[in-house]
């Protein structure tokens, strides 16, 4: 039986349980539970009432597993780090969305004792830390005990709402031998989807994306189709190399698809969520703020839009005219255009509709940004 490697004179003790330590708790001797049903008939599984997913981030994390991938360097590990901090002490995650409180484990595998030191200050700023996070640097691949050791974790703290391992790679193990590429990372997801499963823990996997891009973020994920199909929602994390700003996107089974624009600040190692939607920030300003007015006004002709956010009417003319042809707009009889998918009541030409403000550089035609 594999154990945890021998704690080193030069590091501060952050224990991982070991597979000896959940002997008791995994013991072959212990009473087998009773068989749990499943299979039902439509009219059973109808009248049935089940509790609703256990949130660590409302909307974004639920319990099961979730692939959080993302190319390195990209602040992967500040974000794991920062939802651990604001999920143990009960704070908001991004800056924005309120979480319950409960014990979290943190296996920070690429990282030493000093580094997470350093990262933990950061980002609790002046804030105590929390004493329901659990930090810890080693720990056992999952088919050598390290299944076995994260669940007699999960046994001494019934209340955890999450499970960090960053990174996956360091934790999956060896594949079955003649295993193909597909089954192999399907069966390593699998092994900590039974722990989280079992627990209604929201397990984060740590992972990384390919080199190449894609249209479709679950087809940039490093490796087979199988880590995504396995894992019950896959989050990619895009950032522009230097540049502060990011996109999150999300799918899964019990989570919405969606796309979070978010902001880094280095200086506090925290990823901040900004309001609106995420195409607002991937986009000129000038293009941002003639979104933000037809959502709010859809039907509206240039000369209206211009009126209310104090841009020139040529340049929103143009403008709307660019973003019809790239699919960010649609247009209506009249010369009226709306955002595709929003619909409302026309505005009445003329009515002054009340102003946004607008401090951009894209006033004139020449500075509007595709």
């Amino acid at each position: 039986m594999s154990r945890v490697p021998a704690e080193r004179p030069d590091r501060p003790a952050l224990h991982v349980a070991g597979p000896d330590d959940a002997a008791e708790v995994l013991s072959a001797e212990q009473a087998r539970p009773a068989r749990i049903r499943t299979s039902w008939s439509a009219v059973d599984i109808m009248a049935m009432q089940f509790a609703p997913p256990k949130w660590a981030v409302p909307g974004v994390l639920s319990e099961g597993v979730n692939l959080l991938c993302g190319p390195p360097k990209v602040g992967k590990s500040w974000m794991s780090l920062g939802l651990g901090v604001d999920v143990a002490a009960g704070g908001k995650a991004f800056g924005s969305i309120a979480v319950e409180p409960g014990p979290v484990l943190y296996l920070a595998l690429e990282d030493t004792a000093r580094r997470l030191q350093n990262r933990l200050g950061k980002v609790l700023a002046n804030r105590p830390a929390p004493a329901g996070l659990t930090l810890a640097t080693e720990c056992p691949p999952l088919p050598q005990g390290g299944d076995q050791a994260i669940a007699a974790w999960l046994d001494r703290n019934p209340d955890a709402r999450m499970v960090i391992i960053d990174v996956f790679a360091k934790l999956r193990g060896n594949s079955a031998p003649g295993a193909s590429a597909y089954d192999a990372d399907y069966a390593a997801v699998g092994r900590a989807k039974k722990v989280a499963d079992d627990y209604g823990v929201a397990f984060v996997l740590v992972h990384h994306v390919r080199k190449a891009g894609s249209d479709d973020f679950l087809t940039e994920v490093s490796g087979t189709n199988g880590l995504a199909g396995a894992a019950d929602a896959t989050l990619v994390l895009k950032r522009a190399r230097n540049q502060g700003d990011g996109v999150l996107h999300v799918t899964g089974r019990d989570v919405d698809e969606a796309e979070y624009a978010l902001t880094f600040n280095a200086d506090a190692g925290a990823w901040q969520m900004l309001d609106g939607p995420a195409e607002d920030h991937q986009i000129g300003e000038t293009r941002a703020v003639i979104l933000r007015f037809l959502r709010t006004a859809p039907g509206s002709t240039p000369t209206i839009v211009a009126n209310a956010v104090g841009l020139k009417a040529a340049t929103v003319r143009q403008t709307c005219t660019r973003m019809l042809a790239d699919g960010q707009l649609a247009a209506e009889p009249g010369g009226r255009y709306r955002v595709p998918g929003v619909t409302g009541v026309t505005p009445v030409t003329g009515v002054t509709q009340p102003a946004l403000s607008c401090g951009n550089k894209g006033d004139d035609i020449e500075g509007e940004t595709p």
